[in-house]
């Protein structure tokens, strides 16, 4: 497995910086971060210390037995027969040359160090520090959690605008006739906006902004996940209305049908208010 890193990210526990770097999707945590924890001027040794060990020899083993199809069994052996010997040593590199283990990466450069999988660093952790440990998976479960979030708001944003595409076509293909300047197209789009924000809102985008002048952006970026979804689903379905022949008010009127139909699957028992004054 390659050992390149990429996503560079960190976080502070206990006052010391932690990195964390994504190899082959999976995350890895500096096993040299951690160990500056314990002693800022011999972190190399730390490892070492830590590698030699006969407990850590068999976790790791065990990690890349059930992780790393390409793992050297007996190499690994060899190792574990030496462990706890007084003239044993181990270091990162020998273990990955000689097993091509993939739980621990030595980088070198500006970002090197000796990294290890989240499995194998929160080892590390704890025999560096069994308090260090428990507020490292604190501070790693925080940052993954803030990327869920940061994620699921992208590919929600991201749904929006690829069915906006597709609903945009619909208009371009069926509604719009040729050699329309663009102040005609414009006005054929934002109406075709303003039918979706009708039907699901309960206004229009010019009259969201007379409502709310303190806001930046429009009412799709203060919608919440569940109208976002429902969204998805208006503007495909007003392409297929598109493309049938359908006259807008025909259109509005079935999309806010299904509108509070679809809210009201999707937000349970909260009323929703939305064109005409009805309630989900």
């Amino acid at each position: 497995m390659s050992s390149k890193g990429k996503n560079m990210a960190k976080i502070n526990v206990h006052g010391q910086d932690i990195s964390l770097q994504t190899v082959a999707e999976e995350d890895y945590i500096s096993l040299t971060d951690i160990a500056r924890y314990k002693n800022q001027a011999h972190t190399d040794d730390l490892i070492r210390n830590w590698l030699r060990n006969r407990n850590t020899l068999e976790f790791i083993g065990i990690w890349e037995r059930l992780n790393n199809p390409a793992f050297k069994p007996v190499e690994f052996d060899g190792f574990k027969q030496q462990a706890g010997l007084n003239s044993f040593t181990l270091t990162p590199k020998q273990w990955i040359e000689a097993t091509a283990a993939i739980g621990i990466v030595s980088k070198a450069g500006r970002y090197g160090g000796t990294y290890a999988h989240k499995d194998i660093a929160f080892e590390f952790a704890a025999w560096v520090s069994v308090e260090f440990k428990l507020y490292l998976i604190k501070e790693f479960q925080r940052l993954k959690e803030e990327e869920r979030k940061t994620l699921g708001w992208d590919i929600r944003r991201n749904l929006a605008k690829i069915n906006y595409r597709i609903h945009t076509d619909a208009v371009q293909q069926h509604l719009i006739p040729p050699a329309l300047n663009s102040r005609q197209t414009s006005q054929v789009y934002a109406s075709e906006a303003d039918v979706l924000n009708l039907a699901l809102f309960g206004m229009t985008a010019g009259q969201w902004r007379a409502a709310n002048p303190g806001k930046k952006g429009n009412m799709r970026d203060e919608a919440d996940m569940t109208q976002l979804v429902c969204l998805s689903n208006l503007e495909n379905l007003n392409a297929l209305f598109i493309a049938d022949g359908l006259p807008q008010p025909e259109r509005l009127a079935r999309l806010n049908r299904i509108a509070i139909h679809q809210m009201t699957l999707l937000a349970g028992d909260d009323p929703i208010t939305l064109i005409g004054g009805g309630e989900s």
